[in-house]
C-alpha cells in the first residue's frame, strides 16, 4: 500500500462563531497531504457528523477552499455542530476523476487520526464534485452514512463529455466550422474557432442550427437565474446560444485537452449515435422544431447531414478512466438540481434515479431557476436538513415543493440570495423548489 505522507499540518486559528443561543469555538486546520491542500473546520460542540465536501471542475485554481456551495451554509452547519472538511485535490484544475476520490479519502484518514473518528460522515459535492462525492461513497460504502449532491454529474463523466461532443459535432457539421472535435493540436485556438462559429451564426438559419446543437446536449433556453424562464422564441434562442458559445465550446478546448492528458486518450465517441433519436429524447426538441419552421429550414435535411458526417472513435482505455455513479445506495442520497442547467442538465437526475438500487433511499429536488449550481443558502440548508432528518429518524420528512419552500423561507432573508452571473451582483430571490420533471438524458452510451 502506498504511504500517504502528511507533508504540512498547521492549526491556523481558533475563531468564534456566534450562534443563536451560545458562542462556540471553531478550530480551523489547514495543510497539505501529498500535494493536495485541505481545510477543516471543527466546532467545539462537534456533534460527531463530518461533511466531506468535493469541489467541482475548476477552470482556474481558486484562492480559497470551499466547504459548501454557499458561505452562509458553511456558517449554518458549523453553528449546529457539524464538522466540515474539503481537499482542493493535488491537481485542482480540471476534471479530477482520479485525484478527487483518492485525495478525499486521504483527508478522511487524516481527520480520523487527528480529530477523531466521526460518528457518521456525509459525502457531499457539487457539479463534477457531485459525481466525485457519489463515486467516493460507493467505493467506500462502509465509511459513509449518506450522500448529498448539488447540480451533480449524476449520469457520469462519460455522459457529460459525450454530450459536449454531440453539441460541438453539430456546430462543426451544420455551421461548416473548421475545428477539431478531439485531440486538438492547439486547444485554445480550437476552442476559439468553435466560439467564433457560433458567434457568426446570427441569422435565423444559424440560430436554428445552434438550437439543434444545443438540444442534442439537453441545453435549456434560459440562463438568467433572477427572472423566470423566457417564453418568446427570440429570447429562448438567444439564451440557448449563450450556453453553447460560452460554456459548451469548452468541450473542444483546453478542458478536453486536460482530460485527454489525464485519461491517456480521447474518452468520447459517436460511432453508433442516431441523432434523430437523441433529439427525440431532448427536452429542447420543441424549440428546435419551432426555430426551423420560423427560419424556413428543413430539419430532416440537417439531421441527414449529421447522420452522414464522419464520426469520432473513442479510445477504450480513456473511456474506462471516467468514473460513473452506479446507483449503489445502502445509505440515504439527496440530490438537488436547477431546472434550467446548461452545463449538467436536470436529466442527469433521471439517469441516477433509474440506476438506484434502493429508490426508497433517494430523494431528488429541483429548483425552478436557470443556471448551473444557482442555489440560495436556504435551499442548500433545506436539502442538508432533509438528509439529516432521514439519518436521525430513519424516515423522510414531508418534502413536497410547497413544504420545502416554506422551510427554506424560514431561514431568513440573509440566506435567500444568489449571485447574478450577468451582472456580478448579489440578488435576493425566493425559495424555488419545484416538482422534478422526469425527462430522459439524450445520450448515455459511449459510442
Amino acid at each position: 500500500m502506498r504511504r500517504l505522507g502528511i507533508l504540512v499540518l498547521t492549526i491556523v486559528a481558533m475563531t468564534t462563531t456566534v450562534l443563536p443561543a451560545r458562542a462556540d469555538t471553531v478550530t480551523r486546520y489547514e495543510g497539505e497531504i501529498d500535494g493536495a491542500k485541505y481545510r477543516v473546520m471543527v466546532p467545539s460542540s462537534w456533534n460527531g457528523t463530518l461533511v466531506l465536501w468535493s469541489h467541482g471542475a475548476y477552470g482556474v485554481e481558486p484562492p480559497t477552499i470551499a466547504l459548501t456551495d454557499q458561505p452562509a451554509t458553511e456558517e449554518y452547519l458549523l453553528s449546529r455542530g457539524y464538522a466540515l472538511a474539503a481537499s482542493k485535490f493535488r491537481q485542482p484544475v480540471g476534471w479530477s476523476v482520479e485525484d478527487g476520490p483518492r485525495d478525499q479519502l486521504a483527508l478522511l484518514d487524516w481527520f480520523r487520526r487527528t480529530v477523531g473518528p466521526p460518528r457518521r460522515t456525509i459525502s457531499a459535492g457539487e457539479s463534477a464534485g457531485g459525481a466525485t462525492a457519489t463515486v467516493l461513497a460507493e467505493r467506500n460504502a462502509h465509511r459513509f452514512s449518506g450522500v448529498l449532491t448539488l447540480c451533480g454529474a449524476m449520469a457520469g463523466s462519460g455522459a457529460y463529455w459525450n454530450s459536449g461532443l454531440d453539441v460541438m459535432f453539430a456546430v462543426k457539421t451544420l455551421l461548416g466550422a473548421d475545428f477539431a472535435l478531439v485531440k486538438a493540436i492547439d486547444p485554445a485556438a480550437n476552442e476559439q474557432a468553435a466560439y467564433d462559429a457560433v458567434d457568426r451564426a446570427v441569422d435565423p438559419a444559424g440560430a436554428a442550427r445552434v438550437a439543434l446543437a444545443a438540444a442534442l446536449g439537453d441545453v435549456p433556453a434560459a440562463f438568467d437565474p433572477t427572472v423566470p424562464a423566457p417564453t418568446e422564441l427570440a429570447d429562448r434562442l438567444y439564451w440557448a446560444r449563450v450556453w453553447v458559445q460560452y460554456f459548451r465550446t469548452a468541450a473542444v478546448g483546453t478542458a478536453r485537452a486536460d482530460l485527454e492528458r489525464r485519461a491517456g486518450g480521447n474518452p468520447s465517441g459517436n460511432l453508433l449515435v442516431d441523432y434523430r433519436r437523441v433529439l427525440d429524447r431532448s427536452g429542447a426538441k420543441g424549440l428546435v422544431v419551432e426555430a426551423y419552421r420560423t427560419a424556413g429550414l428543413d430539419l430532416d435535411a440537417d439531421l441527414d447531414r449529421l447522420a452522414a458526417a464522419p464520426r469520432v472513435t473513442p479510445d477504450l482505455r480513456a473511456v474506462a478512466y471516467l468514473g460513473v455513479p452506479l446507483g449503489f445506495d445502502p445509505w440515504p442520497v439527496v440530490t438537488v438540481h436547477n431546472r434550467y442547467d446548461g452545463v449538467l442538465p436536470l436529466s442527469n437526475e433521471t439517469v441516477y434515479a433509474r440506476r438506484a438500487l434502493r429508490p426508497d433511499n433517494l430523494r431528488q429536488y429541483a429548483v425552478d431557476r436557470a443556471g448551473h449550481c444557482r442555489f440560495t443558502a436556504s435551499e442548500e440548508i433545506t436539502a442538508f436538513e432533509s438528509l439529516f432528518h432521514r439519518l436521525d429518524t430513519g424516515t423522510w420528512r414531508a418534502d413536497d415543493p410547497a413544504t420545502q419552500n416554506t422551510r427554506a423561507a424560514a431561514h431568513g432573508p440573509e440566506r435567500q440570495t444568489i449571485r447574478n452571473p450577468l451582472t456580478g451582483q448579489t440578488v435576493v430571490v425566493g425559495p424555488a423548489f419545484t416538482t422534478v420533471p422526469r425527462t430522459p438524458y439524450p445520450r448515455e452510451f459511449p459510442f
